[in-house]
């Protein structure tokens, strides 16, 4: 094992923690939801966070409708112009490391299911917790990522290659912010995307499709009832089906980073809805959901079973033949990707946390769609998912995100700098 230097000792000792929590306070409280204008705030406050530690700062403006036409573009909300943002730090003669980071956040859902204000920290030291939303996904590694550079630039160390962040909007609803960054020509020579993964190095990703499907039915009186078509018993029909495929989707996955997963690629209905009147049965019930890509699968064969499902099933209805749903891929499109386990992002993340903590790492996939899709399947750059927080809890009622989990990624994150991008000795 490589043990820290007495040069990395000395810049671990520079990473001011309360400094870090003073900026994710900042961070957290600018309510960036999803296609709200906060967005566009939050790209101008983390701009801002970067100045004042030194980096380098380019913001540009994103013009959607013209990123819209890119084939990977997707998106669930409508946005205007955005503000693109790196800041920039280091030297020109080493390796690029880019750190990606996404500013937007879901919804708080309701308020009053919240034990502390959603939109600003609260530092639990007993609990070894800090709340808010966007603590966990992912205020708070960009938080953690601007210290290390700090820390670095602190105790005068100066950099053979640069270290470029990149926080970025939209990648709750499909990943346009980190895709316009590609577009705009940021590139590296490894990226790691801090999403929480509880400290586990996570080189595959699964991806997710979303789907509508639109079911018929036959309008009636409610008193009458019987003379209508309720598209409610043909829906359990179909959401049968949907289980039977997920099982079989996912029978005898041998990916060794999904092990761990009894359902690494779910197919979720998370949205139901129909009807205009409570005594008038339904003319159509749609139902909109996820639907799991598998690893190493091209998507359309995935598509293809769901479709084939759906054919199936009209095949054998009556009311089917002559009235079939309607299946449409709308939304958030995110394909899977993955990295060899030696790629040297990889391996020098392990050398880092395994330099910083004494233990070995924890490797696996994650079945959710990020944009590390994007940096490898479009933008060229291997990455990795590395950060602190778990996934589970990113978009529940008190978020929070372990105040240890932020200090030791901290800690990586800065030895990983320094060792990836390499120190200039002279």
């Amino acid at each position: 094992m490589q043990q820290l230097s007495a040069l990395e000792q000395t810049v671990i000792e520079q990473l001011d923690f309360d400094n870090l929590l003073q900026m994710l306070d900042t961070l957290v409280r600018v309510r960036s939801v999803d296609g709200s204008p906060e967005e566009n705030e939050a790209q101008r406050t983390a701009a801002n966070l970067m100045q004042s530690i030194g980096l380098e700062v380019n913001q540009w403006p994103v013009d959607m409708a013209a990123l819209a036409q890119n084939p990977a573009y997707s998106a669930e909300v409508e946005r205007d112009t955005m503000v693109g943002t790196i800041g920039v730090f280091g030297g020109t003669s080493g390796k690029t490391l880019l750190l990606n980071g996404h500013t937007d956040v879901v919804p708080v859902g309701r308020p009053d299911r919240w034990s502390v204000d959603p939109w600003q920290l609260t530092v639990d030291v007993a609990a070894d917790r800090a709340y808010g939303r966007g603590a966990c996904d992912m205020k708070g590694a960009i938080c953690c990522a601007i210290a290390a550079i700090k820390a670095i630039s602190d105790a005068g160390v100066s950099l053979a290659g640069n270290v470029i962040l990149e926080p970025v909007f939209g990648e709750e609803d499909g990943g346009s912010g980190t895709l316009a960054a590609i577009e705009y020509g940021v590139t590296a020579d490894a990226c790691i995307v801090m999403e929480p993964t509880e400290l586990n190095i996570t080189p595959a990703q699964a991806g997710s499709y979303n789907f509508r499907i639109k079911i018929p039915g036959k309008a009636a009186h409610g008193a009458l009832r019987h003379e209508g078509v309720d598209p409610l018993t043909k829906f359990l029909k179909i959401y049968q089906a949907l289980l039977d495929l997920e099982a079989t989707r996912n029978a005898n996955v041998d990916h060794p980073m999904f092990a761990d997963f009894d359902v690494p690629y779910p197919i979720c209905v998370g949205k139901a809805f129909g009807g205009s009147w409570p005594s008038t049965v339904m003319d159509v019930f749609t139902l909109e959901g996820r639907y799991g890509i598998k690893v190493g699968e091209d998507p359309k064969v995935g598509q293809a079973e769901l479709e084939a499902m759906l054919a199936n099933i009209t095949e054998d209805d009556d009311w089917f033949r002559e009235n079939p749903p309607i299946l449409e891929w709308w939304g958030g499109t995110f394909d899977p990707a993955e990295i060899p386990l030696d790629d040297p992002i990889v391996i020098a993340t392990q050398d880092s946390f395994r330099s910083v903590t004494n233990a070995e790492a924890g490797l696996s996939g994650i079945p959710a769609g990020t944009d590390m899709r994007l940096l490898i399947n479009q933008g060229g750059i291997p990455s990795v998912l590395f950060g602190p927080g778990d996934v589970r809890i990113a978009h529940q009622d008190d978020e929070f995100v372990p105040l240890s989990e932020l200090k030791t990624f901290a800690e990586i994150l800065t030895v990983t700098i320094m060792r990836f991008c390499g120190v200039n000795t002279a």
